[in-house]
C-alpha cells in the first residue's frame, strides 16, 4: 500500500512539474552584460518597467518642484515662525497649528492657505483664520474670522514676496 502511494505521488508531480515547462537554452552572447544593461532590454521587450513610465502612465498631470512655485515659497516663508501641521504642495494646503503670543495665553490662531492657482493674484490664494479663546484651559471657543486685518496683511505680504521671487527669477 506504502509502495503504491509513493508512486502515485511521484507520477503526480512529474505530471505537474513537466506542465511549467522546459529547459529553455540560452546562447550568453545574446543576454546583455550588467544589471543596467539588463533592465534596459527588458523594458524594451516589455517584460519590465521603469520608474518612468509608471509615472507616465498615471496621468495625474505634471507637477512643478515646491521651490518652483513662487506664491508657495512666499507663502512658507512668511509663515516661517509659526508651527506647521499640514504642509502639502500636491494638495495645495497649508495649515499652521495654533499659535499665540506672549501677551495674551487666552488668544490663539490657527491659519490655514489653499492654493488656488499659481498665478500671482491676490484670488490666487484662499487664507482662513481660526481664533481659539479660552476661559479655562478645557473652555474654549473657536470662531471664524470672516473680516481680519491679519488676513489682508497676509495676502498682501505673501503677494509681495512672491513678485520679488518671479521677478529675480526671471533674472
Amino acid at each position: 500500500m506504502k509502495i503504491f502511494k509513493l508512486t502515485i505521488i511521484i507520477l503526480s508531480l512529474t505530471y505537474l512539474l513537466s506542465g511549467c515547462g522546459g529547459y529553455k537554452k540560452v546562447d550568453q552572447r545574446q543576454m546583455p552584460d550588467g544589471a543596467s544593461a539588463k533592465a534596459r532590454k527588458n523594458v524594451e521587450e516589455g517584460r519590465g518597467t521603469s520608474i518612468g513610465s509608471l509615472i507616465k502612465r498615471r496621468g495625474g498631470g505634471s507637477f512643478e518642484f515646491s521651490s518652483a512655485n513662487p506664491l508657495w515659497r512666499a507663502s512658507l516663508e512668511t509663515l516661517d515662525f509659526l508651527p506647521m501641521t499640514t504642509v502639502d504642495y500636491s494638495g495645495g494646503m497649508i495649515i499652521t497649528d495654533w499659535y499665540s503670543d506672549e501677551s495674551n495665553q487666552n488668544k490663539s490662531i490657527k491659519i490655514t492657505i489653499r492654493f488656488v492657482s499659481n498665478e500671482i493674484d491676490a484670488n490666487s490664494l484662499k487664507i482662513i483664520i481660526h481664533e481659539r479663546v479660552c476661559s479655562t484651559r478645557q473652555n474654549c471657543t473657536v470662531n471664524l474670522l470672516t473680516k481680519s486685518k491679519i488676513r489682508e496683511e497676509l495676502n498682501s505680504v505673501i503677494l509681495r514676496k512672491a513678485a520679488l521671487f518671479e521677478k529675480t527669477k526671471k533674472k
